[in-house]
């Protein structure tokens, strides 16, 4: 029994005091981050991101990734250009330890996949020499996605059964050294190289001299799976004199063998109606996302810059009268929403007030716009009008056969909504009830990359729908230094969702390049993605 006791106690101080080591340190999480795409990064690796203390990143990672982070995250830029390093490859070692001895954990972001060409091995090894847990997180590699992006399937069954991955970074002599040229270059149907557009004659001529056709096709493309991405193709006798001519410059996947002429039956990313724009979505967070995604759907980068914020009005007098009129439900004639913000809060105030929506049951419901329409029916309500033209405007003129003198009709709408409404309903013997049943606000704490990006001309096309998001714009830009925002927007093309956001845009001192036939998202697409085609034509021709 004395020993029994003796070993369990001497077990349970073993495995305390190793516990508290191991609570002393962090963790590491090597994760790929793919090819650019920020969808596609993994499951697991997106787990990373959001549950680490600190992210270590270099620019082939998407930016747009960092959004994920929790609130307070340490960010740590260790990238790498061509011309010159951030940080030394010893000292991103040295700094995951280090970190991880802190006991915070930390998600080293890389581009692609950590495993190939990533250096991952030298990472992992001084964190296991310090007994830091890691875990290797693989990440979907350049290689394979950005020719897929391309319409370049890297294996085909009449045209190449295998694959081999190299790195053209190296310099001449240390490419030699590294590879086998005679052994390398007919060993399999398809040749990647990866960050080898500085040697791309060298790779080509030492491909000829052991055995390469001359006219084997070959594919650079440059920052696959991104708005930016270019693709040249040639053969190998060419192929450096295009880069050469196209200015073509790294970071590049280049693609040697006959999978090369799959690219023109295949292209499909970069013939999609958005490619190649950045799009600014000015929104409201919670209205963004859904702008965001169909800008991404559509092939373009969604950049979610929110300069509105909207909430509930928590000054005494205002919620009092705000009661005071939803309590009369059964007097209105008629309930009119403007927008699908003003659905929504008028019935969070409903809830709030404990009033029972089918006291408004004597009340027609109108609508303006097939948005606010769809907010109403996911609760249950038909709005019974819908004007052709998505503005307050067109909802009079929709409405004008059956409006009568002397109806009560209420409008929930936000603190800055347009006295159009209201003003018109007066001159036709109406008597409209406003209420701002939400205010609207100039959002804080935007994305510093969207900053960066309107600095540098990065953004291609600014989206407005609504006057409130061209005004909090031009604001939030102030307050972030830019004394004059109109000069630096002017070289930018706009996109306005219709004639009353225009309006806005040039009182602004600017011009929309761009408007939407109807009022609505998919109005503003559509202008858009035929704006881009010009555009596409126009440059070609």
């Amino acid at each position: 029994m004395w020993r029994r006791r003796s070993s369990r106690a001497a077990r349970t101080a073993f495995w305390r005091k190793l516990g508290d080591n191991e609570l002393n340190k962090g963790k590491v999480y090597l994760v790929g981050a793919g090819p650019g795409d920020p969808k596609l990064i993994t499951v697991r690796g997106l787990e990373c991101l959001k549950l680490c203390d600190v992210v270590v990143y270099d620019r082939l990672a998407s930016p747009r990734l960092l959004r994920y982070l929790k609130p307070g995250t340490e960010k740590i830029y260790v990238g790498k250009l061509p011309d010159r390093h951030t940080m030394k490859q010893e000292e991103i070692n040295r700094l995951l330890v280090d970190l991880a001895l802190q006991g915070k954990t930390v998600t080293r972001l890389k581009g692609g996949d950590p495993t190939i060409f990533g250096r991952v091995g030298e990472e992992a090894e001084l964190l296991v020499d310090n007994g830091v847990e890691f875990e290797i997180v693989p990440g979907i590699t350049s290689a394979i996605a950005v020719p897929a992006y391309a319409g370049i399937p890297v294996t085909h069954r009449d045209l190449a059964s295998s694959l081999s991955i190299i790195t053209g970074h190296e310099s001449p002599d240390k490419l030699d050294r590294s590879i086998h040229w005679d052994k390398v270059t007919n060993a399999t149907g398809t040749l990647i190289f990866l960050m080898g557009v500085a040697k791309i004659g060298y790779i080509a001529d030492q491909l000829m001299k052991h055995g390469k056709a001359p006219e084997t096709p070959v594919a650079l493309i440059r920052w696959g799976t991104r708005v930016e991405q270019r693709t040249v193709v040639g053969t190998l006798a060419t192929i450096e004199t295009v880069v050469k001519e196209a200015g073509f410059q790294p970071p590049a996947v280049i693609v040697v063998g006959e999978v090369v002429l799959q690219r023109e039956k295949l292209q499909w990313y970069e013939k999609k109606p958005l490619f190649g724009l950045r799009v600014l979505v000015t929104r409201a967070r919670p209205q963004a996302s859904e702008l965001a995604d169909r800008i991404e759907a559509l092939g373009g980068e969604p950049c979610e810059f929110p300069v509105i914020e909207t909430r509930e009005s928590a000054e005494p007098a205002a919620v009092e009268a705000l009661q005071a009129a939803l309590e009369q439900a059964e007097q209105y004639d008629w309930l009119m929403f403007t927008s699908v913000n003003g659905v929504d809060y008028f019935f969070d105030w409903l809830r709030k007030f404990r009033i029972d929506a089918r006291r408004f049951h004597g009340a027609s419901l109108a609508a303006v716009g097939p948005k606010t329409a769809e907010a109403l029916a996911r609760r249950g309500l038909i709005a019974e009008e819908l004007p052709v033209k998505f503005h307050a405007e067109g909802l009079l003129e929709r409405l004008a056969s059956r409006l009568k003198p002397g109806e009560r009709v209420l409008l929930p709408r936000g603190d800055l909504a347009r006295e159009v409404l209201p003003r018109e309903l007066k001159a036709l013997g109406l008597l409209p009830t406003e209420i701002d049943v939400y205010e609207t606000f100039v959002a804080e704490g935007q994305d510093e990359l969207a900053l960066e990006w309107l600095r540098e001309k990065e953004i291609h096309l600014i989206t407005f729908t609504s006057s409130s998001t061209v005004t909090n714009l031009l604001e939030v830009l102030k307050r972030n230094g830019i004394e004059n925002p109109a000069e630096l927007l002017a070289d930018i093309p706009i996109a306005s969702i219709g004639p009353i956001t225009s309006q806005t845009i040039a009182e602004a001192g600017l011009r929309p390049a761009i408007e939407a036939d109807d009022s609505t998202l998919e109005g503003l697409l559509s202008a858009i993605a035929r704006h881009n085609a010009t555009s596409k034509l126009r440059e070609e021709g």
